[in-house]
Parts: C-alpha cells; sequence; structure tokens
C-alpha cells in the first residue's frame, strides 16, 4: 500500500516538477498532493473498507471533485475574451487520474499516462 503512494508521488512530482519550472500556478507541492492524496482514496476504499466497498465510488467521487480544483486554475481576462489556465487544469485532471491508477496498482499504465502527458506539456509552442 505505501508503495502505491509513493509512486504516485514519484509520478505527480514529474510533472509537477515540469510545472513548477514553467512557472505556473499550480507547481511541484500541488500536483505532488493531489497524486498522493488519489493514491490514498483508492488504496484506502480497497483495503480500508473491507469486501464490501465499491472503489469505483471512491474513483467517481475524486474525478467529480478534482474539476473544482481544477477551475479554480482557469483565470478569464478582458472580459472573457482571454482564458489561461487550461493545461494547468488539465494536468491536475490527469495527475488525479494518474494518483488513482497507481493506488490501484496499475503501475505500467500510470507512468505511461505520466510520460505521455510530460512529452505534450513539452512539445514546442507552435505544435500546440
Amino acid at each position: 500500500m505505501v508503495v502505491r503512494v509513493l509512486v504516485a508521488l514519484g509520478l505527480g512530482a514529474a510533472i509537477g516538477y515540469q510545472r513548477e519550472r514553467s512557472g505556473k500556478s499550480a507547481g511541484l507541492r500541488t500536483h505532488i498532493l493531489i497524486s498522493v492524496g488519489a493514491a490514498l482514496f483508492t488504496v484506502a476504499s480497497i483495503y480500508g473498507f473491507g469486501p464490501v466497498t465499491d472503489a469505483a465510488r471512491v474513483a467517481a467521487g475524486v474525478v467529480a471533485g478534482i474539476g473544482f480544483i481544477g477551475a479554480g486554475a482557469i483565470i478569464h481576462r478582458g472580459g472573457g475574451d482571454i482564458v489561461t489556465g487550461l493545461t494547468t487544469a488539465a494536468t491536475i485532471w490527469a495527475v488525479a487520474a494518474i494518483g488513482l491508477a497507481a493506488g490501484a496498482g496499475l503501475f505500467l499504465v500510470a507512468g505511461v499516462t505520466t510520460g505521455v502527458t510530460l512529452l505534450v506539456l513539452c512539445l514546442p509552442r507552435h505544435v500546440r
């Protein structure tokens, strides 16, 4: 169980470090906390409540709840004409999913998703 949370920490840190280096509002600590929190919710739902629980409910709650944090990262400027923070909101959402996957023991898919996310974040601006 601890390994799952630690894997989530490392994967969230990788994305958070990239966001921190880019000077974004949600950086290293935010991404780590989201990933670790999602992993712990998953581990607790799988192992903490006995065999009568439905771990999918916890995952659904994390997915819905993380939207509120992501929404806070989106800023409208200039009377709504300019919107910033969409990529940050998307990385928050992706890191929560990565944490859920790590918490469920799906290390390969969590790692591949982290790699794909980092690849997309490192694309040159003209490709985006």
